[in-house]
């Protein structure tokens, strides 16, 4: 069966998401400093949706330029709070700290997506959701941490709103699949355009 994509990721969630589509698609994690690529654009005071969009494109073309015959994916996920990016939180004590941040206020969730075909980019877009979480107390919190650390450590912001995470929440407004690292939507909307999947 031919390949439609190959995705520059080894995020499970992206690849369940093409897959439950309906595409044949392969995996591979491209080698890409991504904390030194971020820390290089906050100091450029690049913006948050800039930062999501750059760190897409490196992953897309570290592969795309190995496979150039290959339609190559790459994605990256961004959260924007007040114009600051918190990443994924490297232990429970951080996580807790980037919640508490979180906590009764709103953030953006900016998920950009860039394909490569032939080393070069032939498409890209951004989605973004815009959640705004509860008020929710600390006992919650810390309870909510002792259940969920660590799977929690790989979401930015140390929730996640596909389980237990969406009890921290009061309004989420925007795509599902953005929400989840991926603008799947507009993706399958090019892919059907170009002719790589059917109509």
């Amino acid at each position: 069966m031919p390949v439609d994509l190959l995705l520059a990721s080894s995020s499970a969630i992206r690849a369940d998401m093409l897959r439950a589509a309906g595409l044949v698609i392969e995996t591979e994690s491209p080698r890409v400093d991504e904390d030194s690529l971020k820390a290089a654009l906050t100091l450029e005071e690049a913006s948050p949706r800039d930062i999501a969009d750059t760190l897409a494109e490196a992953k897309a073309r570290k592969l795309g330029q190995r496979y150039p015959e290959k339609l190559v994916l790459g994605c990256d996920q961004v959260l924007d709070f007040k114009g600051a990016v918190l990443s994924k939180p490297q232990s429970r004590d951080e996580a807790r700290d980037q919640l508490c941040r979180l906590r009764g206020e709103t953030h953006r969730l900016l998920s950009a997506a860039v394909l490569y075909h032939e080393a070069q980019p032939v498409w890209r877009h951004v989605g973004t959701a815009r959640l705004t979480m509860r008020p929710f107390s600390d006992s919650y919190l810390d309870d909510y941490l002792d259940r969920n650390w660590p799977d929690v450590g790989t979401s930015v912001g140390g929730y996640k709103l596909e389980s237990e995470g969406v009890r921290l929440f009061a309004r989420v407004e925007g795509n599902h699949f953005t929400i989840l690292g991926l603008p799947l939507l507009e993706l399958l909307a090019y892919l059907t355009n170009r002719g790589t999947i059917a109509a």
